[in-house]
């Protein structure tokens, strides 16, 4: 991984978790953190966000370049549980970019040591909740199940679902999931979320429409805006993010690589929210 110099303000930390060998449909997602971060810093946009904080300020994002993996979860998942807990032991808040969706099972864990009672709320029209999913209880429709019945997380909001299915709803209510499916999303309104927070992105919560580079098309989805608003709203303790599923194989002029820069700078904003000094912002 990249070397860096620390300074003594509170920063963001950012590692690629390149893993994608509990995919159950495509492969793909393991070559996604060098082409979100190459939209994140591309000349076509800024590192301004909506609030006004430049990400660009010096030494504010420590870039650490992309974790070195195996290609079997008995290698990689403890190599990227120990690498989250080190960076989490800072205090300052971390953002990872997957990767399948099943590395968010060890970044919890290791974040899980230094923060108790985390909340999650996780973006997907996926519930990942299967306890187990074509004969692997580590897929990537399986993370939830496990972060669960390891008592990780007090709490798991889900949003955007809409791929439900009777076993996932047992399993929701087997471990108290709050779920706002896509047809039901007015129910945004009533959430009260606590930290420290945690938030889980599968860019497949968006309708296909925006993001083409994602492995599972569901239609139906919700639109940039619509994420960025909540995740705007947040007002609690943000202590790390994974931004996963992002299928370079099947995007169309880097537009999901854009859109998940955009969701990173935005969720950025929230956790440094305290760092920005531009005051009154249009």
């Amino acid at each position: 991984m990249t070397k860096y110099t620390a300074n003594s303000g509170r920063h963001l930390s950012m590692a690629g978790i390149p893993f994608d060998a509990n995919s159950s449909y495509l492969r793909g997602a393991a070559a996604a953190p060098p082409l979100i971060r190459a939209s994140l810093f591309s000349d076509s946009s800024n590192l301004w966000t909506e609030n006004g904080l430049d990400l660009g300020r010096n030494n504010l994002l420590h870039d650490l370049g992309d974790l070195t993996l195996g290609s079997d979860t008995a290698s990689a998942f403890p190599l990227i549980e120990a690498k989250v807990r080190e960076l989490s032991a800072s205090g300052n808040p971390l953002i990872c970019l997957g990767g399948d969706h099943s590395i968010t099972y060890p970044v919890v864990k290791g974040l899980a040591a230094h923060y108790q009672h985390l909340t999650i709320l996780h973006f997907d029209a996926h519930p990942d909740l299967y306890d187990n999913f074509e004969g692997n209880r580590f897929s990537h429709a399986c993370q939830f199940a496990r972060i669960l019945e390891e008592k990780l997380a007090r709490r798991l909001v889900q949003i955007g679902i809409r791929t439900l299915n009777q076993h996932q709803l047992d399993q929701a209510r087997r471990f108290g999931v709050e779920i706002v499916t896509m047809r039901n999303l007015a129910r945004l309104a009533e959430l009260k979320l606590e930290g420290p927070l945690f938030i889980s992105f599968d860019l497949d919560v968006f309708d296909p429409a925006f993001v083409p580079g994602v492995s599972h098309y569901e239609p139906g989805g919700m639109s940039v805006r619509e994420a960025l608003e909540v995740i705007q709203k947040l007002e609690v303790n943000l202590v790390g993010t994974d931004i996963v599923e992002y299928n370079p194989t099947r995007d169309i002029n880097s537009q999901t690589a854009v859109v998940a820069a955009k969701v990173l700078k935005e969720i950025a904003a929230v956790m440094l929210r305290e760092e920005n000094k531009s005051g009154e912002w249009p």
